[in-house]
C-alpha cells in the first residue's frame, strides 16, 4: 500500500494541504474543531508523518535529543518510551544519550547531540549537575528545552516533574499511622532537587504527626555500587535504632530490602520499609514492597509535547512553568500494620 499523505488527507476532508499540515502540527492557527477533524481522520488512516520529507522542507532536523542518567533505570525508561511515542506521532525522532551520572558525560552528550542539529532538548539532569550555566547558555542560543525529573530551578524553562513532596509525605504519613516514630531516609545527593522536595515531604509529615525531625536518621547516597548496605549498617547501630525505613530511590529501595534480610531482620514485624520507585516487580518482592509510584511515561509524554510546542510555535509557545504530575502510594506487605508496635 501506498503511504498516505497531507494531500490524501486535504482531498479527503476538502481541506487545503496548508490548513492540514497546520492541524497536524497543533498550530496555533487552526480552529480546535478543525483540528480535531484533521486528527481523528488521521488516526483512523493510520497517518504517520515523514520525518525525512519534513527535514528536506527546511532547516529542521526533525530530531529531539534526550540526555538521562541511565537507561537502564526504569523510571527512565518508561519516561523514554512516553517521549517516544509523542516524537513518533508529530514526525519527529529521538536520539538518547546517558550520562551516567557524570556532569563531564553531561556537557559531551549536549555538545555531541548540538553538533547534529537536534531541534530541542529533553534533559534530566545527572546527580553531580550542579551548575546549569551550560543549559543557561543554550537558552540563551535559542535551543528549545524541556528539563524533566530532575530539575533546576535558577533555569527559566519548562519543567515537569512528580509531585516529590506528596509521594514523600504520603509514605512518611502512612508509617508513622501503623505506628513508626524512628523513620530512617535513605535519599541521594542533597543538591539534586528530587531529593530536596522527597526530603521536604518527608520532614512535613514528621512535623504533623508531633514527631521531632532526626539528623541522625537521614543518609544521603552517592550513586556508588552497594552503598545502601553500609548506610542501613550505620543506622541500625544507633540506640535506639530506626522501625522504618524510607528510601528515595529503586536502587536504595533494593540496596535497603537486601540488607535488613542479611541481617535476618523480619519485615514488617521489626522494620517496615517503603520505596519511592517505578519498578514493576515490587510486588513480586518478599514480602511485597510499598511504594511511592511515579508517572513516569505520563511525565515523558508531556515533557516531549511541551517541547514541540516550543519548536513548532515559538512565538505562541506557552510561557516556561512547572508542571507537576501526582504520585501514589501502593500499600503493600512491607509496610502493613504490626500489633506489637508500640
Amino acid at each position: 500500500m501506498d503511504p498516505v499523505t497531507i494531500k490524501d488527507i486535504a482531498r479527503a476532508l476538502n481541506l487545503s494541504t496548508s490548513t492540514v499540515s497546520r492541524a497536524l502540527r497543533d498550530s496555533y492557527e487552526i480552529s480546535p474543531e478543525t483540528k480535531r477533524l484533521v486528527m481523528d481522520y488521521a488516526e483512523r488512516i493510520n497517518y504517520r508523518p515523514n520525518p525525512i520529507a519534513l527535514s528536506l522542507k527546511g532547516s529542521s532536523s526533525r530530531a529531539l535529543g534526550v540526555v538521562v542518567p541511565q537507561i537502564a533505570n526504569n523510571f527512565f525508561s518508561q519516561a523514554i518510551n512516553g517521549i517516544e511515542a509523542i516524537a513518533y506521532n508529530r514526525g519527529y525522532h529521538v536520539i538518547i544519550f546517558q550520562t551516567h551520572e557524570s556532569y563531564e558525560r553531561e556537557l559531551a552528550n549536549i555538545q555531541q547531540a548540538v553538533s547534529r542539529r537536534v531541534d530541542g532538548l529533553l534533559i534530566s539532569l545527572s546527580s553531580e549537575t550542579s551548575d546549569v550555566s551550560h543549559l543557561k547558555a543554550l537558552q540563551a542560543q535559542g535551543l528549545p528545552l524541556v528539563l524533566f525529573d530532575r530539575v533546576a530551578d535558577e533555569l527559566n524553562v519548562a519543567q515537569v516533574v512528580a509531585d516529590n513532596f506528596g509521594g514523600a509525605y504520603a509514605a512518611t504519613s502512612h508509617l508513622l499511622q501503623t505506628g513508626r516514630r524512628r523513620i530512617a531516609h535513605l535519599t541521594i545527593p542533597p543538591y539534586m532537587s528530587i531529593t530536596q522536595e522527597r526530603l521536604a515531604g518527608y520532614r512535613a509529615a514528621l512535623e504533623q504527626y508531633g514527631v521531632p525531625y532526626d539528623e541522625n536518621l537521614v543518609r544521603y547516597g552517592t550513586f556508588g555500587p552497594d552503598e545502601a548496605d553500609q548506610l542501613v549498617e550505620d543506622l541500625l547501630s544507633q540506640t535506639p535504632r530506626p522501625d522504618a525505613f524510607f528510601t528515595a530511590s529503586d536502587r536504595l529501595a533494593l540496596g535497603c530490602l537486601t540488607a535488613l534480610h542479611r541481617r535476618g531482620i523480619a519485615i514488617p514485624d521489626d522494620i517496615s520499609l517503603i520505596g519511592f520507585t517505578n519498578l514493576p516487580a515490587a510486588e513480586l518482592l518478599n514480602p511485597p514492597m510499598s511504594t511511592v509510584t511515579q508517572p513516569a511515561q505520563e511525565i515523558g509524554e508531556l515533557a516531549a509535547e511541551r517541547l514541540i510546542e516550543q519548536i513548532e510555535r515559538k512565538h505562541k509557545a506557552s510561557p516556561p512553568s512547572t508542571t507537576k504530575l501526582p504520585t501514589g502510594l501502593n500499600v503493600r506487605d512491607s509496610s502493613r500494620l504490626v500489633k506489637t508496635v508500640v
